[in-house]
C-alpha cells in the first residue's frame, strides 16, 4: 500500500475509531509496524493526531476539514488531471479569480506562465504563481487562516466586489444538488460568495468524493455554477443530478 493510501487509511479508521493502535492499523494495511509508526509520527506533526503508547489518538472533529498538508497527499493524480482541464477553459488575457484549496494550488500551478491576470485566495496559490513573469498578480488582503493560509475578512471582501473578472475557479468542500456547495470554514464563505459575485463564469473543482457531502457554510446553490470538473470517480447518480440542475459538468 503506498504512503498516501496508508493515510487515508489511517485517518478514515481515526474517524470512526478516535484511538487506533499500532498493530490495528498494520494488519488493516498489510505494512510493518515500523512503517506505520512513522505514518503516525508524521500526522502528529501534521495536527491530524497525538501519540500515545503503541498507538494514538485522533485530533479530527466530527465535520472539521482535514489539515491542509494531508490534503495535498490526497487523490493527487485526480486533482492534476482537473487542474489541467480547467486551465483549458481559460483563456490567454483572462482575468480569474483563483480560490482557496488543494485542487486550486493545482491549478494555480497549471496557470503559471500563462498571461493572465489572477487574484489568488491563499497564500499558498499566491506563492505558487509568485514567480510567473507572464501573470500579473493581484492580492486581496485580508486575514490568512492558519495552515490552508486562506484569505479571509473584510479586506478580502471588499476587494473582491470591487473587481469585475471573467471566471472563478471555485474550490469545493461538499457539493450536492440539495445542499448546493458548502464550504467547512464559515470564515471562508463570504469570501467565496464575493467571489462568484465578481465573476461572468463559475468554474467548481473537486474530486469525486466531494460529491454528496455537506460542509457547515452554504456558500450557493448549484444554480450557480456554470461548470463542474471532477474525476473519473465521481458517482454516476450526482453527476446525472447536476447536469439535469443546468451545471456543465467534465469528468477527466
Amino acid at each position: 500500500m503506498e504512503s498516501s493510501e496508508r493515510t487515508l487509511a489511517i485517518i478514515d479508521r481515526l474517524r470512526s475509531a478516535e484511538r487506533v493502535t499500532v498493530a490495528d492499523l498494520a494488519a488493516r494495511t498489510g505494512c510493518s509496524e515500523m512503517t506505520i509508526r512513522r505514518d503516525l509520527d508524521q500526522l502528529a506533526e501534521e495536527g491530524v493526531l497525538r501519540r500515545v503508547r503503541g498507538g494514538a489518538v485522533s485530533l479530527l472533529l466530527r465535520g472539521e476539514a482535514t489539515p491542509f498538508a494531508v490534503r495535498l497527499r490526497e487523490a493527487a493524480e485526480a486533482k492534476r488531471r482537473i487542474a489541467e482541464r480547467a486551465g483549458s477553459l481559460v483563456a490567454d488575457g483572462e482575468s480569474v479569480v483563483l480560490d482557496s484549496g488543494t485542487t486550486a494550488l493545482e491549478v494555480a500551478r497549471v496557470l503559471a506562465g500563462r498571461r493572465l491576470t489572477v487574484v489568488p485566495l491563499d497564500l499558498h496559490s499566491a506563492n505558487a504563481l509568485g514567480a510567473a513573469p507572464e501573470v500579473t498578480l493581484l492580492l486581496p488582503g485580508g486575514r490568512a487562516l492558519p495552515g490552508t493560509l486562506s484569505l479571509t475578512g473584510h479586506l478580502a471582501e471588499v476587494s473582491l466586489r470591487a473587481l469585475r473578472v471573467d471566471t472563478v475557479v471555485l474550490g469545493v468542500c461538499g457539493l450536492s444538488v440539495r445542499h448546493g456547495l458548502t464550504a467547512h470554514d464559515l470564515a471562508e464563505v463570504p469570501v467565496k460568495q464575493a467571489a462568484i459575485a465578481s465573476a461572468q463564469r463559475v468554474v467548481a473543482v473537486c474530486d469525486g468524493a466531494k460529491l454528496g457531502r455537506t460542509g457547515l457554510g452554504h456558500v450557493c446553490p448549484v444554480t450557480a455554477l456554470d461548470v463542474l470538473i471532477t474525476d473519473r470517480d465521481a458517482p454516476d447518480d450526482a453527476l446525472a443530478e447536476l447536469s439535469a440542475a443546468g451545471v456543465e459538468v467534465h469528468r477527466v
